[in-house]
């Protein structure tokens, strides 16, 4: 790995642990069934991604067939990753191998987690700063990716409209739009024009159906409270003022106004409808990361050009936001269960070093996983070809644009982020205003910042 994306990855670890989050997901098993262990040991793994389910299952059958060692895989769900670990971790087979979420994440773990000290996946970081660690300088956490989100566009659509006789602003290129305030005027034309683009909206749904809320409730949520922890200089907060309301407001309200879906019926969206709406070329934009990018190749009828996907930052109408970046930092953190049976431990740990220096395990990571890897075991060769990774390595490596760090790891918990998600549904739908949505959140993070203490 080039010095300089090993610099990037130390910029991204000192974000990252800035501290941590719950998780994401409720369950749902891809794999075998119940494992027991055997003299030489099996694997239990709680997968945390759900975009990657089928092709982890994938992986963990040929890791079978080559070594003979029975891998049970069960991917949760998109939304209730801590519930499921909680429920699984309790049963007579637990996972062996899970996940964490930062700091916070460990502090809830704590008695389950492995020191992977003297592991080869710890050895194998480029960057050991990404680590989880302990009061005892323990390591009991290990990121596996760097990811980055913001709105994905199709330049096709995009520059239909900048060749447009009928559109009714000056922007004449992606390059123009750094800024909130050209974001919305586009936009806005843009619905005026939706018929002769040929989509139905600019936005794709705003998921807000129950599980499905996270890009919201906690990644578009990053953006003002990264801002408020800028402004006051801090890492974390017991009492959140959401002094960015209005700049969160601003970028919600174009997401619902410019949308292939009416306000009052997002409750009942997913983003699987809403990366599908985005491949079937239904909308010019969707808010998502890296790892959507297999859901829009993966769509049935995908119409969208590899070449014609791309990212641009979250504008949401702060001062100096044209130098602003995309959102990057990690927060899956491999875990090994310490009360598993010795034979599981070493079996796990066995079957994840296989993962990230196998020949065979490395091109899943890479090419079906899309992970940008945190490992010296892959070559400066050795990352993803599709475009939205590559674009996260381009902004990553721009020193002219500030990415945003991944500050939704130090959201007090899970609750906090359901009562605001909820919130913003009842907004959505015209029951609430946003004074009330403001109130929510600010009242619920003081709340379930006071139980974590």
């Amino acid at each position: 790995m080039n010095k300089k994306f090993l610099t990037l990855l130390t910029t991204v670890g000192a974000m990252t642990l800035l501290a941590a989050c719950a998780g994401d997901a409720e369950n749902e098993t891809v794999g075998s069934g119940e494992t027991a262990s055997t003299a030489d040991g099996s694997v239990y793994y709680l997968n945390f991604k759900p975009e990657i389910a089928d092709k982890i299952e994938e992986l963990a059958a040929q890791y079978t067939d080559e070594t003979g060692v029975e891998v049970k895989m069960v991917t949760a769900a998109g939304g209730t990753y801590e519930q499921t670990l909680k429920s699984e971790i309790a049963k007579s087979a637990p996972p062996t191998v899970f996940f964490i979420n930062g700091p916070i994440g460990y502090e809830n773990w704590k008695d389950y987690t492995m020191d992977l000290s003297d592991t080869e996946v710890y050895d194998w970081l480029t960057d050991k700063e990404l680590a989880i660690t302990g009061e005892d300088d323990g390591v009991y956490g290990v990121p596996v990716t760097v990811e980055g989100y913001g709105i994905i566009y199709n330049e096709a659509i995009m520059e239909d409209y900048f060749a447009s006789d009928n559109k009714t602003t000056d922007y004449n290129s992606m390059e123009e739009i750094n800024n909130f305030e050209a974001l919305k005027e586009v936009t806005e034309d843009m619905t005026t024009l939706k018929d002769e683009l040929g989509i139905q909206g600019v936005f794709s749904s705003t998921s807000l159906a129950s599980g499905e809320q996270w890009r919201w409730q906690t990644h578009l949520a990053n953006m003002p409270i990264h801002y408020e922890y800028q402004d006051k200089d801090v890492k974390a907060l017991d009492d959140l003022e959401f002094t960015y309301s209005d700049e969160f407001q601003n970028i919600f309200d174009l997401y619902l106004n410019n949308s292939t879906t009416e306000p009052n019926l997002l409750g009942s969206k997913t983003t699987t409808d809403s990366m599908t709406e985005f491949a079937l070329g239904q909308s010019a934009m969707v808010q998502n990361g890296n790892w959507g990018w297999g859901q829009i190749e993966g769509t049935e009828g995908n119409v969208v050009n590899e070449e014609d996907v791309k990212f641009m930052p979250i504008y949401t109408g702060v001062e100096g936001e044209e130098d602003q970046g995309l959102a990057v930092g990690t927060e899956n953190f491999l875990a090994i269960n310490n009360k598993a049976d010795e034979a599981d431990i070493q079996a796990s740990l066995d079957f994840v070093e296989w993962m990230y220096n196998s020949d065979e395990g490395k091109d899943y990571v890479v090419n079906e996983f899309g992970f940008i890897p945190t490992f010296s075991t892959f070559g400066d060769d050795e990352y993803p070809e599709d475009p939205l990774a590559q674009d996260i390595l381009s902004y990553m490596a721009d020193d002219s644009k500030t990415n945003i760090p991944w500050t939704f790891t130090t959201f007090p918990s899970e609750t906090f982020k359901n009562d605001f998600g909820n919130a913003l549904l009842m907004y959505a739908q015209g029951q609430t205003s946003w004074e009330e949505v403001k109130d929510t959140m600010v009242e619920s993070w003081a709340r379930e910042a006071s139980f974590a203490q």
